[in-house]
C-alpha cells in the first residue's frame, strides 16, 4: 500500500469514528466557537490587541499580516491544484450542523485546511514575538485546527498539513522580518 492510500484510508477510518462520537455539550460549544473564531473574527481580535500594545505590536502586526498573506496564496493555489472534496460531502457529522464557509470557489475543497493553516502561520507569528502569550496563542490555533476536524469539515490529513506549513510559514516570516 503507498503512503497516500494508507493516509487516505486512515483519514476515511478517522472520519467516520468521529462521525458516528457523541462528544460532551461543552466539545461541542468549545469546537462551534473555536470554528467561529478561525473564520475571521480572531484575526481581527489579534490586529486591535497588536495595535493597541504599541510600536512592537505593530510590527508584529505586519508580520502577522504578511504570513497570512503567504499562507492565503498558497492556499488557494494548492486547493486549486488538489482538489480534494470535503468529509462532510460524504455525511455530516450527526451532532453538528456546520458548512463550509465557501467565500471562494477554492473553499469547496479540503486540502489544505484553510483554518489551521492561518491559525498557525499568524499564532506562531505572535508565539515567536511574545514569548509569554505562546503557550495560549498555540492553543487557540490548535483549537480551530482540531475543530476542523471535529466538525467533519475537514480530513486529519488537511489538518495536519496546515498546521505544519503554517507553522513553517509563521517562523519563516518571523526570523525574516523580526528576528
Amino acid at each position: 500500500m503507498s503512503v497516500l492510500a494508507y493516509v487516505l484510508a486512515s483519514d476515511d477510518r478517522l472520519s467516520g469514528r468521529i462521525l458516528e462520537w457523541r462528544p460532551p455539550r461543552w466539545v461541542r460549544v468549545w469546537m462551534l466557537a473555536a470554528t467561529r473564531l478561525g473564520d475571521g473574527w480572531l484575526w481581527v481580535a489579534t490586529a486591535v490587541l497588536l495595535t493597541a500594545s504599541g510600536s512592537r505590536g505593530f510590527q508584529v502586526l505586519s508580520a502577522a499580516a504578511v504570513s497570512a498573506a503567504i499562507a492565503n496564496v498558497l492556499l488557494v493555489c494548492v486547493k486549486r491544484r488538489v482538489r480534494r472534496a470535503r468529509p462532510c460531502e460524504r455525511a455530516k457529522a450527526r451532532n453538528f450542523d456546520v458548512d463550509p464557509l465557501c467565500w471562494f470557489p477554492s473553499d469547496r475543497f479540503s486540502f489544505p485546511s484553510g483554518h489551521a493553516l492561518n491559525a498557525f502561520a499568524i499564532g506562531s507569528v505572535v508565539a515567536f514575538a511574545f514569548p509569554l502569550v505562546a503557550v495560549p496563542a498555540l492553543a487557540v490555533a490548535a483549537s480551530v485546527a482540531a475543530s476542523r476536524v471535529v466538525l467533519g469539515l475537514h480530513w486529519l490529513s488537511d489538518v495536519l498539513a496546515g498546521v505544519l506549513v503554517g507553522l513553517f510559514i509563521g517562523a519563516s516570516v518571523w526570523l525574516a522580518l523580526l528576528q
